[in-house]
């Protein structure tokens, strides 16, 4: 395989990750991307992740599958002020009610978009060989092979063209390669775009991490009939993040009054409670690109060697389900694996096609979950079977089925194959709620500082 240098453009989760994989094998590897970066103080967002201000959740696959290509971040992370949590001890409050709390399930550690990155292009860029430069804005790919080798030509913007074996597009939701596949003679991939109209405003407060006592930190989904939620999470630095999310007309709004008053009006009290009782820094950041956009490269009828895709540039999820970090990362362990094997010609094709398939299942829930949002119909009679028995093991969850609550867990953070939400005795437990009726509802977390604040808030507007 002659892959003596790569180029990979983009220098976000997805494109670190890949340079990770290939850095490690001692091939020689540029990372190009348009944003500068600073390596010395506290890590800021970039202008290419204009979500980076918001919340982000890493899911426990993509935790695990970054550790495995960086053995030791998890460590660092929360060395750096990550906050480790369980997820069972989250406030989550879904379509049917709040799921079980206070019992051992998957593990995440929190933290700032911006520090995640800081300390992933740290690592990456003390490996041997690879090369990360900022302030670089690709315009094209060319055919470049010579006497010198290389065989593509990495056209820059005020810089000179960089010649590689191997092109790696890692440029998220603004790639351009559909546009110069077409100049190159080879055909522009068919896009499939789902796009609920979802919008976050997000705001960042002080509070200790054990603000809310027992409860690690609240989730509220948006679901359909009332398309309104949000999120509050501990990050580095004695800060929480909260976030307002709605779709369509109930988009958050961006003025401090109005995202108050977002937030009092969502199903719970819980999180305009949390920011009267934390102090708010800063302005209010708002992020509106939320659709999910799936570009078919796995089905075109020619695919160049030298060249593939990762990413958001080749499939992108709508933020609210946190799956994008976590897919590049799987992404780049079946990268790590193609490297190892014994590769014959065309294995770029052949791990497109793998790549793609490594998103069926994130794609089937984020589009799932908006085109119900949306009113629109599942891709086949199947999905909507199967999304209304995952409806039925929601409700069971949420009447407090433990075994169903897991089963949900694994398949939301990927560690699990939908097959899970089958299993006989959740098949029992629905027929039994049917036969005879469903257990209590699961009750509300004890949102015990939350609670003590609002009860203070009333005292104080209707005094005795």
């Amino acid at each position: 395989m002659n892959t003596e240098h790569t180029v990979i453009i983009g220098a976000g989760m997805a494109g670190l990750l890949t340079a990770a994989v290939i850095g490690a094998t001692g091939r020689s590897v540029t990372v190009l991307e348009q944003d500068q970066w600073q390596e010395h103080g506290a890590p800021v967002p970039r202008g290419g992740v204009p979500q980076g201000r918001q919340p982000h959740v890493l899911l426990h696959r993509g935790l695990s599958a970054i550790e495995e290509l960086l053995p030791g971040l998890r460590g660092q992370l929360v060395a750096a002020g990550g906050v480790p949590l369980d997820t069972g001890d989250l406030a989550w409050l879904g379509e049917r009610g709040w799921a079980p709390f206070g019992t051992p399930a998957l593990e995440l550690v929190s933290a700032t978009r911006p520090l995640v990155e800081h300390l992933v292009r740290r690592r990456v860029a003390e490996l041997p060989g690879v090369e990360l430069r900022g302030g670089t804005r690709v315009r094209g790919l060319s055919r470049g092979a010579t006497t010198t080798g290389g065989g593509w030509l990495v056209k820059c913007f005020d810089a000179p063209p960089v010649r590689a074996d191997l092109v790696v597009d890692a440029a998220g939701r603004s790639s351009r390669l559909p546009d110069w596949l077409p100049q190159l003679g080879i055909e522009a991939p068919t896009t499939t775009v789902v796009d609920a109209g979802f919008g976050y405003a997000g705001r960042v407060y002080a509070a200790p991490p054990d603000h809310l006592g027992r409860v690690a930190g609240i989730v509220m989904l948006p679901v359909p009939g009332a398309p309104a939620g949000g999120v509050a999470l501990p990050v580095e630095d004695g800060r929480w993040m909260v976030a307002a999310v709605g779709a369509g007309d109930h988009r958050p709004p961006r003025d401090p009054a109005g995202f108050n008053a977002f937030l009092n009006r969502l199903r719970d009290p819980a999180l305009a409670d949390f920011t009267r009782s934390a102090g708010p820094i800063g302005d209010i950041t708002v992020h509106r690109r939320t659709n999910n956009v799936r570009r078919r490269y796995d089905r075109l009828t020619h695919w160049p060697d030298g060249l593939l895709v990762v990413g958001d540039a080749l499939c992108a999820f709508n933020p609210v389900y946190g799956q994008g970090i976590t897919v590049a990362a799987t992404q780049a362990l079946l990268l790590r694996q193609a490297l190892a094997a014994d590769v014959r010609p065309g294995w770029e094709r052949r791990l497109v096609r793998r790549l793609h398939r490594a998103a069926d299942l994130p794609w089937a829930i984020a589009t799932g979950e908006d085109l119900r949002h949306t009113g629109g119909r599942p891709a086949s009679g199947l999905d909507a079977l199967f999304g209304r028995w995952s409806g039925a093991v929601d409700r069971l969850a949420a009447h407090g089925n433990l075994r169903a609550q897991h089963a949900l867990d694994r398949v939301y953070h990927l560690v699990g194959s939908p097959a899970g939400l089958l299993h006989p005795a959740l098949l029992a437990a629905a027929v039994r709620g049917r036969l005879l009726g469903l257990p209590t509802p699961v009750p509300r977390p004890p949102l015990t500082i939350g609670s003590a604040q609002r009860d203070q808030t009333d005292t104080e507007r209707h005094p005795a």
